[in-house]
């Protein structure tokens, strides 16, 4: 690769504390609400009306009006689950291991990854409430005091899951709104609506930016960065262990926890992309969000990307080499049974597409990034499909071999909880600071910083 022999900017030159404030606190504050916001949260919101629908149906009749049969017992509701799980975990790398590696680039694009995290895991969260078939019993799953001292059953992945979600969501929440205080204090003294500044007031629970505070906010934020390392990779081993643990061929490998790992950072930075690249395109941000985040991002997905390769290259080997006749035929299954084509179409997706990446024009073309970016995200959510119904509707007993087929309920909830997301990520860019107003002024050339 042909790489530049100085590095470019974090953020360009020119820019002071006060314009920097300025140009991001605006964005909330002052600048009036685009007729383009108004179409694109309408649309999402009318898209996750879907998903209330979708679940509203759900609870009415019941699962069997999603595809899911015997011996296809998991359809849409893992897929999705473990789709929206991964893409959470590139928050988390972005704000907590980058952080504690000292990377200043992160400071662009870790405000709005975080805020991914939180809505993706919340995505993901509805999906084994609603697969449960009575999801109003749902805290069935938790360990609380009862009279009958009915405990989960702790030897189930599916109650692992609870936990590390739950743990990770937690995590990230905290660690998202630690880092907004002091940008929540600075809207609270530059808005002009009363309302506003009672609202951001009690939000910034009283910062003033005094030396005691920011000692106590670093400790905070530190501790917090450390607590969320572990989780990146604690999280997606757990949600591959549903799987690995099994006997069922497909599933019962021991290289599933580094490889739904690299997976979901894989898809996870496929979708910051995905985001960042209109955000500073409609909100003038290119000054901060600069090629150099493009291409540092491109470089960490095509790294996990060629991690995923070595995972699809040693299932396909243990699949003849171990001799084992229910594997070799699962791989054989794969490439020419009823899904081969999807599954055609997830090698192309993951691996051929994405190694264009290694040109550096590319890696730095927002046109071209965003659909390498969409196509990706395309090809993680068909592997999840090929692991979870390749592998169950065709079993050890050819009497009890299936197809699956999702119905419009599948796909209605699917597309509602991306409707879901996607109105979330409106909000949040229209009423909080979408990049990080102090740790942006931190990377201020520091004659920039004398000169204010």
């Amino acid at each position: 690769m042909d790489e530049p022999t100085t590095p470019a900017p974090v953020i360009e030159p020119g820019y002071t504390f006060g314009t920097v404030t300025d140009k991001i606190s605006s964005i909330v504050l002052t600048r009036p609400t685009s007729n383009g916001w108004l179409l694109g949260f309408g649309v999402a919101f009318l898209v996750s009306m879907g998903l209330l629908y979708a679940v509203g149906y759900l609870f009415l009749r019941g699962v069997g009006i999603w595809g899911v049969n015997i011996p296809v017992g998991w359809g849409f509701a893992i897929v999705n689950f473990v789709w929206w799980i991964g893409i959470g975990h590139a928050g988390t790398l972005i704000s907590a291991i980058l952080l504690l590696l000292r990377q200043s680039w992160r400071n662009s694009i870790n405000r709005f990854a975080e805020a991914m995290t939180l809505f993706a895991v919340a995505c993901a969260g509805m999906f084994p409430i609603l697969h449960l078939g009575r999801p109003w019993l749902a805290y069935w799953l938790f360990p609380y005091p009862n009279t009958m001292r009915v405990w989960p059953q702790f030897r189930s992945p599916l109650v692992w899951d609870v936990f590390a979600v739950s743990t990770y969501g937690t995590i990230s929440l905290l660690f998202w709104y630690v880092g907004l205080i002091p940008d929540l204090a600075t809207l609270r003294d530059r808005s002009e609506n009363r309302g506003a500044q009672i609202i951001y007031g009690m939000l910034a629970m009283g910062w003033r930016g005094s030396a005691r505070h920011w000692a106590r906010y670093e400790t905070a934020y530190l501790l917090l960065a450390g607590l969320a390392t572990p989780l990146v990779l604690s999280v997606h081993t757990v949600v591959s262990f549903d799987f690995a643990i099994s006997i069922l061929p497909g599933w019962h490998t021991t290289i599933f926890p580094p490889y739904f790992v690299a997976g979901a950072i894989y898809s996870g930075f496929a979708m910051v992309l995905m985001l960042a690249i209109p955000i500073r395109k409609f909100y003038g941000l290119e000054d901060f969000i600069t090629d150099r985040h493009l291409n540092n991002s491109a470089k960490v997905m095509l790294a996990t990307g060629l991690i995923v390769a070595y995972g699809y290259g040693m299932e396909a080997f243990m699949g003849w080499y171990s001799g084992n006749r229910y594997d070799s035929f699962l791989l054989w299954n794969r490439l020419h049974g009823p899904y081969a084509f999807f599954y055609y179409l997830l090698l192309i997706s993951n691996l051929a597409i994405p190694q264009v990446l290694w040109i550096r024009k590319l890696r730095t073309s927002p046109f071209w990034l965003f659909l390498i970016s969409g196509v990706i995200l395309v090809g993680m959510w068909l592997e999840r499909f090929i692991i979870v119904v390749v592998s169950l509707h065709r079993d050890f007993l050819t009497s009890s071999w299936g197809m699956y087929y999702p119905t419009r309920w599948d796909w209605m909830t699917y597309v509602g909880t991306i409707g879901f997301f996607l109105a979330c990520m409106f909000l949040f860019l229209r009423l909080l600071p979408m990049i990080s107003i102090f740790e942006m002024r931190t990377l201020l050339p520091e004659a920039e910083v004398k000169a204010e």
